[in-house]
């Protein structure tokens, strides 16, 4: 909970994103490393659901987009005190829908792209925007992760019969902000039909719930969990 304060182009994408710290690096250590270039909002270390062991990624959010750029120059390709590899400093914010356009018509008129087959290992590594897609009547039903007006839609499959809303709340909640929550129940005995869909703001932390919730036990099933596509419905 902090003051909101008023949007303005020097504050906005002032949020970094921080990969290879070493396992044993706290919050604290984190910030105490970057506060040497300017004010720290927040800062999130993010664990392993089950062992709550360091995935050695973090956020960092500056008060000012200048200062974020000037701890990229500084710490990016460094080894901070303890690690024994160079983290990686970057920005965490979305691309534009100028470098989307760029990428896709990039993707689609490369000489060795066959076109029928779906893209699926490129489409996981890039991010979309969702006017570029609209736009693109060709990418119908492919395996491309879905931008909603208000956020990144999670799919999620495999929840047993008794889940409700709050078991997804409680899932996702600690990767990052959740829009809306939604479980799919039977319209006749009001069970949850074994899916539902969540929704979250940031992609880097739908990206990040997504790589630590797949494949996560959940009493006795294991879940998967993906970006929404358009044939996550059926």
């Amino acid at each position: 909970v902090s003051y909101a304060r008023p949007s303005s182009a020097s504050i906005r994408d002032a949020n970094l994103y921080v990969s290879g710290l070493p396992k044993t690096m706290t919050q604290k250590e984190l910030e105490q490393l970057f506060s040497q270039y300017g004010r720290i909002i927040t800062s999130r270390i993010l664990v392993d659901q089950v062992t709550g062991v360091s995935r050695g990624v973090g956020f960092i959010r500056f008060d000012k987009r200048i200062e974020a750029e000037e701890a990229i120059k500084g710490l990016n390709g460094q080894k901070p005190s303890g690690a024994t590899e160079p983290i990686t400093v970057k920005f965490a914010n979305n691309p534009s829908q100028k470098s989307s356009q760029a990428l896709l018509s990039q993707l689609y008129q490369s000489p060795n792209r066959r076109y029928p087959g779906p893209l699926h290992h490129q489409a996981q590594r890039f991010r979309f925007s969702p006017i570029t897609i609209d736009g693109m009547t060709s990418l119908v039903g492919m395996n491309i992760p879905g931008h909603t007006g208000t956020g990144w839609c999670i799919f999620v499959y495999n929840l047993s019969p008794d889940s409700d809303e709050s078991v997804l709340w409680q899932l996702f909640g600690p990767f990052g902000a959740v829009n809306n929550v939604k479980v799919i129940r039977d319209f006749n005995t009001n069970k949850c039909k074994g899916f539902g869909f969540v929704t979250m703001t940031n992609y880097d932390e739908a990206a990040m719930a997504i790589a630590s919730l797949n494949g996560y036990r959940l009493g006795d099933r294991v879940l998967q969990v993906s970006f929404k596509t358009n044939k996550a419905h059926k």
